[in-house]
């Protein structure tokens, strides 16, 4: 039996994508440090946590937020109105705080979203099951994995690791210089921008970016790109032999089979690939 491996656009084995939460006046500037080094990501949004136009907020305006996160390119996505604990409140409330918070996200920024970050990590089977109800096909935990494997449970996702984790550059290093497997690999940083101020540490971010960005090798996706990718690629259908391969899809997809790159196009069907 053939190897096969999934690629990413244009053949790259690797990937890296941030997730960043609550909405806050810091994003700008880690946007900024983001575009400069080729990032891109996700930014979580309270909607109900909007600030007033002139207030002293640290939230950006609806106003702001649009801006900010259209104008970069950035995914927006949910992460409840109020920032409840989702698993101690009932279903229909937990329901009521992502649905809400989606439509004004999505009214907002001229989006469909379906991706979330949990707020306080809470979750439990029966959150995970309301948001399938909900229409949102991952969410984002805070439990550090400190590895690169593509997600296997979208819904209950864990990143690579947070911005202070003391082993992020040797994490990184490990990412871009020691990965030796033929197995895609997905790098995923979480945090809260806010938190470069509270612990002074923007030097942090700056460095990681500079040494992580602008990489060839690398595509720098949002969040919900990788998922519909890797949705994607699962979707390919094998013929018994592998001497046919189909994409019911409407993305471009490539895969290795025994050293070979192979890319095929939305509905293509290929003979002996």
């Amino acid at each position: 039996m053939s190897r096969i491996y999934m690629r990413f656009p244009k053949g790259k084995q690797l990937v890296f994508t941030m997730s960043y939460d609550d909405g806050v006046k810091q994003d700008r500037r880690l946007i900024e440090i983001m575009s400069k080094y080729g990032l891109k990501g996700t930014f979580n949004i309270n909607s109900g946590r909007y600030a007033k136009e002139g207030s002293e907020s640290p939230y950006l305006t609806k106003q702001q937020a649009r801006q900010l996160y259209n104008e970069y390119g950035m995914e927006v996505a949910v992460h409840s109105v109020t920032h409840p604990y989702l698993a101690m409140i009932p279903t229909d409330m937990c329901a009521k705080e992502v649905l809400l918070d989606r439509i004004a996200i999505e009214e907002n920024h001229d989006v469909i979203v379906r991706g979330m970050a949990y707020p306080n990590n809470s979750f439990s089977d029966d959150v995970v099951t309301t948001l399938k109800q909900c229409g949102i096909v991952y969410a984002r935990t805070t439990m550090s994995s400190g590895n690169f494997n593509i997600p296997e449970d979208w819904l209950r996702l864990p990143p690579t690791c947070h911005h202070n984790d003391p082993n992020l550059m040797e994490l990184a290093r490990s990412f871009i210089e020691d990965f030796k497997c033929f197995a895609p690999a997905m790098f995923y940083l979480w945090g809260h921008s806010y938190e470069f101020d509270n612990d002074n540490n923007w030097n942090v971010i700056e460095e990681f970016a500079e040494y992580i960005g602008n990489r060839d090798e690398v595509w720098y996706a949002t969040n919900i790109e990788i998922y519909d990718y890797v949705t994607a690629f699962r979707q390919l259908v094998f013929s018994m032999d592998e001497k046919r391969v189909y994409n019911p899809t409407n993305k471009e997809v490539y895969f290795h089979i025994d050293d070979k790159l192979y890319c095929v196009q939305p509905g293509e069907n290929i003979l002996e690939p």
